[in-house]
């Protein structure tokens, strides 16, 4: 039977039709085997190739020897300007701003052939490191008001470079999807004094069917209204210590 689930945190009802999802082996996509090279002469993010891209704006480099493990560049084709100076237009119903902001590309290792799921996992922290080394830095930009980091993987996702990157954007306002949650929490903590989001992981935590995987440092879950298939939300459990109950159990 199916159920129109709310979504918690935004209020909108999600439609859950069971019947009409498909078997696990149908949503697997039967492809040849390809042999991705190490290194790749024509790549623009692979070593060697530094000046092919613009000039970097971090780079984590490689212990004990020349070269880099982690780099950022401003993207080449980017959806905003950093040098755009920020300014609103209004012409009664027709409003703009102008298109200043940062559209970063993080190029995640030399190696041309690796993918996030089979990274090391130190190589994967320095990602990480990088990521929030880059998201602080931009914060400081009084003129920033949200930073977005995203990864587009394969080309069914979106990935228009083969080798492994991730992608940066900052922006002079906040997305309605964002805002609407902002204020979601508000209203919530105004009504019931407590954390929206830690309430519905204790929840979850509570009835785990739902649960992908829960650590000491982490829960990773599936929404009970979740907006998309396979749609994992991720919650760091020291922002939720001093929820009422132990969620470190």
């Amino acid at each position: 039977m199916p159920e129109l689930r709310q979504n918690f945190f935004t209020k909108e009802r999600v439609i859950l039709a069971t019947e009409r999802a498909k078997r696990p082996e149908e949503l697997a996509t039967r492809r040849p085997v390809k042999n991705t090279p190490p290194f790749l002469d024509s790549c623009v993010f692979c070593p060697g190739h530094e000046d092919k891209t613009p000039p970097e704006v971090l780079r984590l480099p490689s212990e004990g020897r020349a070269g880099w493990q982690v780099r950022v560049v401003p993207n080449k084709f980017g959806a905003l300007a950093r040098d755009a100076k920020p300014g609103r237009t209004i012409r009664r119903s027709h409003r703009s701003m102008n298109g200043f902001g940062v559209h970063d590309v993080i190029i995640d290792t030399p190696d041309h052939s690796q993918i996030t799921a089979f990274m090391p996992e130190a190589h994967l922290a320095n990602v990480l490191h990088v990521y929030k080394s880059r998201y602080d830095e931009l914060s400081h930009d009084p003129r920033i008001a949200h930073i977005t980091i995203f990864k587009n993987h394969g080309l069914e996702g979106g990935a228009s470079l083969e080798h492994p990157h991730s992608q940066l954007v900052a922006t002079p306002v906040i997305s309605n999807q964002v805002r609407d949650r902002f204020e979601e929490a508000l209203r919530h903590y105004d009504e019931f004094g407590e954390c929206m989001f830690c309430e519905a992981v204790q929840q979850e935590l509570e009835d785990p069917q739902r649960i992908v995987l829960s650590t000491e440092h982490f829960v990773a879950l599936e929404p009970f209204a979740s907006p998309t298939p396979f749609c994992t939300h991720i919650y760091p459990r020291r922002h939720m210590a001093s929820f009422g109950g132990d969620l470190y159990t």
